[in-house]
């Protein structure tokens, strides 16, 4: 049967969370239950999990606007780099959208028959504020996330240093990371060195080419306007994508594959750097590639259909 999935998602900042999304609508062994909404304007990313919903024929499935507020990211990417993909009709049109984001975490976990994946793969606000008001969830699920960077920064050799979603909230990560349920995490150590380049980004381009109905033709589009909108080469889509840091953690939820794991002590500072440190906690961490060329296979292969 496939895993229950509850999605907490910055959608419409980076563009890795669009390809994320993509591929957890494209893969069988995840079912995908509700999304939640992150970070800044929750309703503009509401707006584009609902129009990539609506491409997939998955329009059931629940939109939970969570808890917005500033953002620790560059200027370029604040506001709605992606607003000219969707809009507020995407998500009027949508067919449940619950405007506490959070409390639809929390009853989705309790009414759920067996333990879903919280699959967070933007800052951990919601998540921390549903275990505040229900502790019991730590209980009833499991959690996977894009978080931290371990020993390794987003330099290849480079010291690790605080990543983007412990950063934006690094009280929250604390508390997540301090829950007592299983938590496994995709840090930079591996997700920082996902690009499609050569022959797996131009199967992408080519599929989503010839499918303008398809899941890629939609991913495709909205890296195109995103990537003049935050000041990036607007001709990189031809060759490559960016880095697709989400996309492992959606691979997380139902295989290790590929992947070293270990089970480290960590700890999230203040400042939002991700220790090892004996006082920490126990989190499954997937902390080196043993078969990257496998997984990379396995991205294009979902993405094409």
């Amino acid at each position: 049967m496939p895993i229950p999935v509850l999605l907490d998602t910055d959608i419409g900042t980076d563009i890795d969370d669009a390809w994320a999304l993509a591929m957890l609508l494209a893969s069988p062994e995840l079912d995908l239950k509700l999304v939640t909404t992150v970070s800044g304007e929750t309703d503009y990313r509401g707006g584009l999990c609902a129009r990539l919903l609506a491409v997939a024929g998955r329009r059931d499935v629940p939109i939970g606007l969570g808890i917005g507020g500033p953002l620790r990211v560059p200027p370029a990417m604040q506001g709605q780099p992606q607003g000219g993909w969707a809009d507020a009709r995407d998500l009027a049109s949508h067919s449940t959208v619950h405007a506490d984001g959070v409390q639809a975490l929390v009853d989705a976990i309790d009414a759920s028959p067996e333990p879903p994946v919280v699959l967070a793969i933007g800052p951990l606000t919601n998540i921390a504020e549903a275990l505040r008001r229900a502790p019991r969830i730590a209980g009833r699920a499991r959690f996977v996330g894009m978080q931290g960077a371990v020993r390794v920064g987003y330099q290849p050799g480079s010291p690790p240093r605080p990543e983007y979603n412990v950063l934006a909230d690094p009280g929250a990560a604390q508390a997540v990371f301090a829950a007592p349920w299983e938590k496994t995490i995709t840090p930079v150590d591996t997700c920082g060195s996902v690009v499609l380049r050569g022959e797996a980004y131009a199967r992408f381009a080519a599929h989503a080419g010839a499918r303008p109905d398809s899941l890629a033709a939609a991913v495709l589009e909205t890296y195109r306007l995103w990537l003049p909108a935050v000041g990036r080469n607007p001709e990189r889509w031809r060759d490559r994508s960016t880095v697709l840091f989400d996309t492992v953690a959606v691979y997380l939820a139902f295989s290790e594959a590929g992947l070293e794991m270990e089970t480290l002590p960590l700890a999230v500072r203040d400042d939002g750097l991700t220790a090892i440190d004996p006082a920490g906690h126990a989190v499954r961490v997937a902390s080196a590639w043993t078969d990257y060329a496998a997984f990379e296979a396995l991205v294009v292969q979902r993405l094409c259909g």
